[in-house]
């Protein structure tokens, strides 16, 4: 049993710290749900922004309990800018502090980049969810998956086939799921695979002549919600044959105009 911690001279016992006789190992203790606040990189400012954490290390069997706090004090300590490296940096961090063979970490949070509006060329911010997901083990490679929620604009092929004039579109979000290697693919680089795959992608400020390009745009480039996970996937693949990635998984889901459901479709390529 580890010494009393003494706060303001009173000796308190530490009931975590004892044994456990029930002989149940558990996979994942820890803390959820925390909000903290951070600054995202992107390839032209820093941008700050609040992060949802999820952080829990594995006990063996005779561990009674993790200390949760310490987990806050991680985040205290170690947790500023947002990035590949950084949340290695935290897992590693996490490890040693709570003292554990294995642990876990997903941080979710918005991430913001500037766009121009593609005829007026007006700046405008634009913003993604994204989220990083951690898999650590003492003394092994750790895992870092990557995920990016993209909004897009769909235009249904079949609608503008068998219509006299117009067709029904929708916004979309397609998720990209991936396996990192390194720190060379950034969140940016996944938001344009999306974009540049759907019938055409959003901007926050849109003036008369950008809407008629965007409409016209989507117009002249339908997609079925197979051809957009299609059509991601492909470029995807690039990034497996170029290492940059392990493996991956595309959805999308269409909210559609003239239904009262979404169209959905996913690719799962070894995540």
């Amino acid at each position: 049993m580890n010494a009393p911690e003494k706060i303001n001279q009173v000796c308190l016992p530490d009931v975590q710290a004892q044994k456990d006789t029930r002989s149940l190992a558990i996979q994942k203790a820890g803390v959820r749900g925390v909000k903290y606040p951070i600054f995202i990189e992107t390839e032209s400012r820093n941008y700050p922004s609040v992060g949802l954490f999820d952080m829990t290390v594995g006990l063996d069997a005779s561990t009674k309990g993790t200390h949760m706090s310490r987990f806050i004090e991680v985040l205290e300590d170690n947790c500023n800018e947002i990035s590949y490296e950084k949340v290695l940096q935290l897992s590693s961090a996490m490890l040693a502090r709570l003292e554990a063979e294995t642990g876990y970490i997903k941080v979710t949070f918005p991430f913001f980049m500037e766009k121009l509006a593609p005829v007026s060329k007006v700046p405008g911010i634009m913003d993604y969810e994204v989220t990083y997901e951690v898999i650590c083990k003492k003394n092994s490679p750790s895992i870092v998956q990557l995920e990016v929620i993209v909004p897009v604009t769909s235009l249904c092929p079949c609608s503008k086939n068998i219509s006299d004039y117009g067709a029904h579109n929708q916004r979309s979000h397609i998720t990209v799921k991936t396996s990192l290697r390194s720190s060379a693919l950034k969140v940016e680089d996944i938001i344009k695979i999306v974009e540049t795959s759907a019938s055409c992608e959003l901007w926050s400020i849109l003036k008369r002549p950008d809407e008629k390009f965007v409409t016209e745009k989507a117009f002249n480039n339908p997609k079925f919600v197979e051809d957009l996970v299609r059509d991601v996937a492909i470029k995807l693949q690039e990034l497996v044959n170029q290492h940059l990635i392990t493996g991956f998984s595309v959805e999308s889901e269409n909210f559609e105009s003239i239904h009262n459901h979404s169209a959905f479709a996913l690719i799962d390529h070894n995540i």
